[in-house]
């Protein structure tokens, strides 16, 4: 019943958000509108302007964030199991500089005024940077865990700097490509949302398919051989799986860092190690937690708004520094 429970409090959540802005709007209200897209409440009148912020502004990016949110978490779930650390990101592996300096060059030639414009040459380089990690681990037969990790911080940081020297010589697009790599859900879309949801089915899927046998590769990668699972390709089949989930969030979001990063290890403490019920509990820590992000973005420095990358920093960059202290 608690999953239910956080299902029916996390609704209760975006509703509030909803309401919450430059231009509040009553939960009552924000129940109405919704309430006129399945054919309710039509005798009642709403103002025009209410609808247009809510369906336009506010719903589309409260959906992202749940859904972001909650991809990352499970990611982040992921990696710290296949890596049994529990100070794994998802973007340790290089794949969000990797969509990162897509989105840089997007910017650059003036791409993000044309629908996808970012979107496409972010997934496209995030998808190279996850295959050039790949490949580069197989040479000599190099196919642990640890070469991967180290393989993916050196590229992580390769690319950091690459993306840099972008920034330094094209200071007309500094502000956009610096404000996107710090996350942000200003610009989402519904056509962005229903890209993602099929992707984001498809992957956490595989993922649970494969919570049972990432189980057992916890005591032991041999002992796990023993066992009949197959522990490289698993390996390989979630890693690239989880990737291919947190390149499309961040070619859609920008870089939106440390909830990979706590909300697992939060689920983990709270209910163990058993990689199902850490899956589950970790999506909806995810989404609860930015989606809370995302709220405050946009309202603490109303009319501006601040990167959600920079609210989400401000949470998990102490509770890391935690983890730390606490493991020694």
């Amino acid at each position: 019943m608690l999953p239910c429970a956080l299902g029916a409090g996390l609704l209760v959540a975006m509703l509030v958000a909803a309401g919450i802005g430059v231009i509040p709007i009553p939960v009552k209200v924000v129940l109405q509108s919704i309430g006129q897209k399945f054919g309710l409440f039509r005798d009642v009148q709403i103002a025009d302007y209410y609808q247009v912020t809510l369906w336009q502004l506010r719903i589309p990016r409260i959906v992202m964030s749940v859904l972001a949110g909650a991809s990352l978490a499970i990611c982040g779930g992921v990696f710290q199991s296949v890596f049994r650390n529990p100070v794994c990101d998802p973007y340790i592996l290089g794949v969000s500089s990797g969509a990162s300096i897509g989105a840089a060059i997007a910017f650059i030639l003036g791409w993000d005024a044309v629908v996808f414009g970012i979107t496409l040459p972010a997934l496209v380089t995030a998808l190279l940077t996850l295959l050039l990690i790949l490949g580069i681990a197989r040479v000599k037969g190099k196919h642990n865990t640890d070469t991967l990790l180290l393989i993916g911080i050196a590229l992580n940081f390769l690319i950091s700097a690459l993306i840099t020297l972008l920034i330094v010589m094209n200071q007309k697009e500094m502000h956009k490509i610096y404000f996107w790599t710090m996350g942000s859900l200003t610009h989402v879309s519904w056509l962005e949302i229903g890209w993602l949801i099929p992707v984001m089915i498809i992957c956490i899927g595989i993922l649970f398919y494969y919570a049972k046998a990432l189980n057992i590769m916890q005591v032991g990668e041999e002992t796990a051989q023993t066992l009949g699972i197959d522990t490289q390709r698993t390996t390989y089949i979630v890693l690239v799986t989880s990737s291919v989930l947190i390149s499309v969030i961040v070619s859609f979001c920008g870089s939106i860092g440390f909830i990979g990063l706590i909300m697992p290890h939060v689920a983990r403490i709270l209910f163990g190690s058993n990689n199902r019920r850490l899956f589950t509990y970790s999506l909806f820590f995810g989404a609860f937690f930015l989606l809370v992000a995302d709220t405050l973005a946009r309202t603490v420095a109303a009319p501006a708004e601040l990167p959600v990358g920079s609210i989400t920093a401000l949470a998990g960059a102490p509770y890391f520094i935690y983890l730390v202290l606490r493991k020694r």
